[in-house]
C-alpha cells in the first residue's frame, strides 16, 4: 500500500497571482504598484516572495528598464488567465437567461393553490423559459426541513412555519367566501349567520379537523354549524358543494380587487360565491425559500414567475 504523504497542502494566496500577473503585464515594480493601489516598496516585497516561491528572479535589469525571464514569459498567459478564473469566480452571479434553463423545479402547494399556479406557470415556461419543467408536490412535507434540505424548491401558500433562516414573501391577501351550487336556498338572497350555520357544510382539512374560524364567528352569536363531511382537498370539497346543498369555504380575491386565480377553479364548477356576514380573518398566500437560492438566476426566475401568476403586475422586491 502506498503510504499516504503527511506533508500540509501548501498554502495558497491568490494575491500572489495577482501581484505576479500584475509585474508581468507591466514589467515595472512602480507600475505594478499603482495598479494594484498599493506601494512600491510593497511591491517590491512581493517580488521577492514570489522570486523564492518559484525560485525564478521574474524580472531582472536591462538598463533603466526591467525585463522578463524566461519562466516569466512562459508563466504570462498563465498568470493572466488564473487571474481571470479569480474574477469570474469571485464575481457576482451574472443574469441568467430563462431560455437557456434546464432545470426542473418542485413546488409544494395546497391542490387549489396548485390548480391556480400551474395553468399561468407552464404558459410563462413555455413561452420564457422551454427548458423548465415544474414538479407540484401536495402538503406532504415538512416544509421548512424540505427547503433547507433542497426537497423542494418553493412552498406557495399560506406560510405557517417560523424557521428563522427561511425567506418568506406575501403575494396575495384574500377573503373567504361560501361557494354553493347553482340553486342552493342560501343564494336566495343575502346570506345570514343564521342560514349559514343551518346549512350543512364541507370542511377542508389536512390534519381532520372539523372546526375553523368560522366556528369561533358563530359561536360568539351563540350559533353552530353542522359539519357533515371533512376533505383533506379544496378541489374535492369544491366538487362535492356542486353535487349537494353542502357548503364550502373557499379563498377568493376581496371586494374592488383584482380577480383572484384562486377562484377560478369556483367558476370551472359552476359554484356561486356568496360573502360571508362574518368577521373571519384574511387568508394570507405568500411563498417561502431557503436563502441559498436568493442569488440564484434560475430560481429568481421561479419567484418572479409565481409572483406575475399570483400578483399580476408585480415588481421583484428589494431584498
Amino acid at each position: 500500500m502506498t503510504p499516504v504523504s503527511s506533508r500540509p497542502e501548501p498554502a495558497l494566496d491568490a494575491n500572489l497571482a495577482v501581484a505576479l500577473n500584475a509585474l508581468l503585464a507591466e514589467q515595472s515594480v512602480t507600475r505594478a504598484a499603482a495598479r494594484l493601489r498599493t506601494s512600491p516598496a510593497a511591491m517590491s516585497r512581493t517580488l521577492g516572495r514570489l522570486r523564492r516561491v518559484l525560485q525564478d528572479p521574474l524580472l531582472v535589469r536591462a538598463g533603466q528598464t526591467m525585463v522578463p525571464t524566461p519562466r516569466a514569459e512562459a508563466l504570462r498567459e498563465e498568470a493572466a488567465a488564473v487571474v481571470r478564473g479569480l474574477g469570474a469566480l469571485l464575481s457576482p452571479g451574472a443574469g441568467v437567461d430563462p431560455s437557456d434553463l434546464r432545470r426542473t423545479f418542485t413546488l409544494q402547494a395546497a391542490d387549489l393553490v396548485g390548480a391556480a399556479l400551474a395553468p399561468g406557470l407552464l404558459r410563462l415556461a413555455r413561452r420564457e423559459a422551454p427548458g423548465v419543467s415544474l414538479r407540484f408536490r401536495a402538503e406532504e412535507l415538512e416544509a421548512g426541513p424540505a427547503l433547507r434540505e433542497g426537497r423542494i424548491d418553493l412552498e406557495v401558500g399560506s406560510i405557517d412555519h417560523v424557521d428563522p433562516e427561511t425567506r418568506v414573501e406575501e403575494l396575495v391577501t384574500l377573503r373567504m367566501a361560501a361557494a354553493v351550487r347553482s340553486g342552493h336556498p342560501l343564494a336566495e338572497g343575502p346570506p345570514t349567520p343564521e342560514g349559514l350555520a343551518a346549512a350543512d357544510h364541507v370542511v377542508v382539512s389536512r390534519r381532520g379537523r372539523f372546526t375553523g374560524p368560522l366556528d369561533t364567528a358563530l359561536a360568539e352569536r351563540n350559533l353552530h354549524r353542522r359539519v357533515a363531511v371533512v376533505l383533506p382537498s379544496h378541489l374535492a370539497a369544491m366538487t362535492l358543494a356542486a353535487h349537494s346543498d353542502a357548503v364550502c369555504l373557499i379563498p377568493t380575491a376581496p371586494p374592488g380587487a383584482a380577480r383572484s386565480p384562486l377562484a377560478d377553479s369556483a367558476a370551472v364548477l359552476g359554484l356561486r360565491l356568496l360573502d360571508i356576514p362574518l368577521p373571519l380573518p384574511p387568508l394570507r398566500i405568500g411563498m417561502a425559500w431557503h436563502p441559498r437560492h436568493m442569488a440564484d438566476g434560475g430560481h429568481r426566475w421561479l419567484r418572479d414567475a409565481v409572483r406575475r401568476v399570483l400578483r399580476p403586475g408585480a415588481a421583484e422586491p428589494t431584498l
